[in-house]
């Protein structure tokens, strides 16, 4: 038999051996960790609602989440959570596309001024349009929300500025903007606040390049003000809720997802210092069988963050602490107490995503 270049490649390599003939858990696709992460990190999140799930298990891990803007220390978690305080490393909201990024950075370091900056709904409360349910009620006054958005800048540029590590997990493409000045909003203005003018806003589907160009002014702008400090990009596998494109929902996904992931690519292989993790792939890939996905085909279960985030420990944790192991007392109260668990898990992702808002 003659010789050939895949005579020679190792195991993973090949589908059979390193997919289709293990155990679904055992599936590894991370050969190898561009960098370690240490205990004394300041890791810093943000992007779409699978970000939550892995500040979740930094902490659980015994990791330094850093959380750059907290809440009133007599605020109870409850209460904190449901005002977005530590949910990500500032209270910026999901964070969904590439542009709202480098935007955010932007306007916290007053380089960037939108026009259309804050949305006052029929009772005469406030939203912000870059934050439209991160006050559930609306601010009273425009003095307290200039206050509120002052604070909250303040710590975009202490994360920015103190932190070692920024993962950041890209969620979609399309967005809306603003026509007059190109600003980007997490949601359609009309959804969570505001009122949509076709004259003033604009459905815009980011390509691929389009999403690299942002991610790398993004690096540039963050690296201007700390050179220490590394990127972890992943892809959220949570598909669209909803498309404002005229064509299916499922080849809307496709695609955004598609964009997204070649875009992480390029940025992976041109910078040393970024790094892609595949929670894309561990989620979505056909050995699971569709069983990291809830009921929904949307909402990702805890055996499949489960399963991404004890790779990303194995590969990235220098020093990890494992969790407390709570899931022999959790099978033992039986199937009714399971059932109960996974919901308070699936309530608790659908109420801090924005793009919830989006359901018909």
């Amino acid at each position: 038999m003659s010789q050939h270049p895949y005579r020679t490649l190792p195991e993973h390599c090949f589908w059979t051996e390193a997919v289709a003939n293990r155990k679904r858990s055992d599936v590894d696709p991370v050969l190898t960790a561009k960098f370690a992460l240490a205990r004394d990190d300041r890791i810093a999140t943000a992007g779409s609602c699978f970000a939550q799930h892995i500040a979740r298990h930094l902490r659980g891990h015994g990791f330094n989440y850093f959380v750059a803007e907290t809440a009133h220390p007599l605020v109870p978690k409850h209460l904190a959570d449901k005002f977005g305080y530590g949910v990500f490393s500032a209270r910026y909201g999901n964070i969904y596309t590439s542009r709202q990024l480098i935007q955010m950075l932007q306007r916290a370091y007053g380089s960037f001024f939108p026009v259309e900056d804050c949305w006052q709904r029929k009772d005469g409360r406030l939203i912000d349009p870059f934050r439209p349910q991160i006050q559930p009620d609306g601010f009273v006054s425009k003095a307290e929300y200039e206050s509120d958005r002052r604070q909250h800048f303040a710590a975009v540029r202490r994360m920015v500025e103190e932190m070692d590590v920024f993962v950041f997990t890209l969620g979609l493409t399309e967005t809306w903007i603003s026509r007059g000045d190109g600003a980007a909003y997490p949601l359609c203005p009309g959804v969570a606040g505001g009122e949509f003018d076709p004259a003033r806003h604009e459905f815009v589907n980011l390509r691929a390049a389009e999403v690299s160009a942002d991610m790398r002014e993004a690096f540039s702008f963050i690296r201007a003000r700390n050179s220490r400090v590394r990127f972890i990009v992943t892809v959220s596998p949570v598909p669209l809720i909803a498309t404002a494109d005229d064509r299916h929902v499922l080849v809307s996904t496709t695609y955004s997802k598609s964009a997204l992931r070649v875009a992480c690519e390029e940025l992976a292989a041109d910078y040393q210092d970024v790094a892609y993790f595949p929670a894309y792939e561990v989620i979505t890939g056909s050995y699971t069988r569709g069983q990291y996905f809830a009921s929904d085909l949307r909402s990702v279960t805890e055996d499949g963050v489960g399963h991404v985030m004890h790779l990303f420990m194995k590969h990235y944790a220098r020093d990890r602490r494992e969790p407390p192991d709570d899931t022999a007392s959790r099978s033992s109260e039986g199937d009714a107490a399971g059932s109960r668990q996974s919901q308070i898990i699936k309530n608790i992702v659908e109420v801090m995503c924005d793009e919830e808002a989006l359901r018909r």
